[in-house]
């Protein structure tokens, strides 16, 4: 049983100090003391409420990817290798597999109880990080997707647009999941989204801080942060995930 989620934002090595600084603001928390090997490790702490969001300094250009709190990570382990995923390591307390169509998530043995509070930036707008968004190549995406369902057991919903599908988890999960169907064939990836009371408000003042607008779009805006990495900005209520 999945009793807790985590979005993890990985950025490049050379860029980790200018991302979260960043991101440390726009979501109203504060930047942990560094852990790991090789201090790859943070959490974004916040003011109230329980962890969810984590920082990872990586080699490449970066993405985002999810972690699982089980109860039983023995048990979790093996019925992830039954799905296909494929083990990269293993470690005392959490384990890194990739998903059959290549992405990479964890499973670990932490817990949280209390979502934070959306963070309330300049004039009172409101916004939360609350969304990972699983890219996944065209031919690969019905595969994929039943892969997620069947590690969290969290039932498929369809979206309004057709090429997306959520999977609905618990309401005391603080990070809801999206997949995304792409035009073309491409290893999966993944992005975090955030949740807006006022999109182009929360957009000009991540602007303000460092970010750069990409796109503009009906429902949501793609935005780079400091580091170059892809998030996007939606009209979706920060208090309940809805539209």
């Amino acid at each position: 049983m999945i009793r807790w989620n985590w979005a993890f934002l990985d950025r490049p090595v050379d860029r980790f100090d200018e991302a979260f600084a960043f991101w440390a603001t726009v979501t109203g928390s504060r930047l942990s003391e560094r852990t790991g090997r090789n201090s790859e490790f943070a959490e974004l702490i916040p003011a109230q409420g329980n962890s969810y969001l984590r920082a990872q300094a990586v080699g490449d250009a970066g993405g985002a990817h999810p972690d699982f709190d089980v109860d039983d990570l023995d048990v979790a382990r093996a019925r992830a290798s039954a799905l296909g995923a494929t083990t990269l390591s293993d470690h005392d307390g959490w384990s890194a597999f990739r998903s059959p169509q290549g992405q990479a998530f964890c499973l670990t043995t932490e817990d949280g109880t209390r979502i934070p509070e959306p963070t309330v930036g300049p004039g009172g707008v409101r916004s939360r990080l609350d969304q990972i968004c699983l890219d996944i190549g065209r031919d690969g995406y019905d595969d994929e997707i039943r892969f997620w369902a069947e590690l969290t057991g969290w039932q498929l919903q369809s979206a309004t647009l057709a090429e997306f599908t959520r999977l609905v988890p618990p309401r005391r999960m603080p990070v809801r999941i999206l997949l995304q169907r792409l035009d073309e064939n491409r290893p999966a990836a993944a992005h975090v989204d955030m949740a807006c009371s006022d999109r182009e408000a929360v957009a000009a003042w991540h602007e303000s801080l460092g970010a750069r607008r990409i796109s503009q779009g009906t429902h949501w805006t793609v935005m780079n942060d400091p580091a170059g990495g892809v998030y996007c900005l939606t009209g979706r209520n920060p208090e309940t995930g809805l539209p």
